[in-house]
């Protein structure tokens, strides 16, 4: 235990026991993409375990790329409005199988369907593939989604870390080609631009919190190839803290407090708000990034992911 312990004890629970079973499956430097993914996967799965039951969930693969998918609809009436979830893992790790758990959460709580996109994965797939994934899977919602009980026309892009980022740069990208644009963007401890801040000092202790600095770094060049954070590299379609922000939907900034992404949280929700988007940013004490996987411990997750949800619930009404 940690003297003087900044972290909430559930939480501090849940990293202990993420840290454990990380070293008892063999997670090391050096890994490759795949295997790392495979930790990944194997590591999530008892935190996926349980949570609420749905009515319907079905997996498509739609798009011309084939892009895998999985709906969750909560209750049984049609033309439900429905969040579409981007998980996070820093565009490298995780699937719509690490995050179920947390797509049925919000199902629940909000009673509105989640369709979860499988986006292909850096650094096999680096920018901008995921994002043409995205569009693809947006396009045959709005062509197909009445087929499967859900309404197109009310629609918002969540995600978390990574996922936030691309939210943002999905929403940015309809914005510019005309297309309808999604009612909300929820928007959970967001990777969006990548310097390092103060946050990054005072939180990125590996043994302490979830995230480092180096690791965040090895994230980005990932996505964006060698040299990803120098300014010659500045795409706002990637850094979307650079980009113009005017004319997106309201949002919904969930932000751990203990957290090497906390400065740049704020300080994107000042830029959103100042580009005249209609912004709630709540921090929540003691949490730490991916918080919210730990719900089945965690009562901070659990009013975090009730919070999010009734804003979601209003803004799809």
């Amino acid at each position: 235990m940690f003297e003087n312990d900044d972290v909430d004890p559930q939480i501090r629970d849940f990293l202990n026991r993420m840290f454990a079973s990380s070293a008892a499956l063999g997670s090391r430097p050096g890994l490759s993409a795949p295997e790392r993914r495979a930790i990944a996967e194997r590591q999530r799965e008892p935190w996926v375990r349980g949570g609420p039951a749905m009515h319907a969930s079905e997996e498509l693969r739609v798009g011309p790329s084939q892009v895998r998918v999985r709906i969750h609809r909560p209750v049984a009436e049609a033309d439900l409005p429905v969040l579409v979830y981007l998980h996070g893992g820093g565009w490298t790790l995780f699937s719509i199988d690490t995050h179920d758990r947390l797509m049925r959460e919000y199902a629940a709580r909000s009673g509105c369907a989640v369709l979860g996109i499988d986006y292909a994965l850096a650094p096999e797939h680096r920018f901008p593939r995921a994002l043409d994934d995205i569009a693809q899977v947006l396009d045959w919602l709005a062509a197909n989604g009445a087929d499967h009980g859900l309404d197109p026309a009310r629609f918002a892009l969540g995600g978390d870390s990574a996922g936030a980022n691309l939210s943002v740069a999905a929403a940015i990208d309809r914005r510019d080609a005309g297309a309808a644009m999604p009612c909300g963007l929820l928007l959970n401890y967001g990777a969006f631009d990548g310097e390092w801040r103060a946050s990054y000092g005072r939180y990125g202790d590996g043994d302490r919190y979830m995230l480092t600095g180096p690791e965040m770094d090895e994230f980005w060049e990932s996505y964006l190839g060698a040299d990803a954070l120098t300014p010659d590299r500045m795409d706002p379609r990637a850094r979307v803290f650079h980009a113009e922000l005017h004319d997106l939907p309201p949002s919904w900034l969930c932000v751990a407090r203990c957290d090497i992404l906390l400065d740049e949280n704020v300080l994107m929700a000042e830029r959103l708000t100042a580009a005249g988007v209609e912004t709630h940013l709540k921090i929540y004490d003691g949490a730490t990034h991916s918080f919210l996987e730990a719900v089945a411990i965690s009562s901070i997750a659990e009013q975090a992911l009730a919070e999010a949800s009734q804003w979601l619930a209003s803004v799809l009404d």
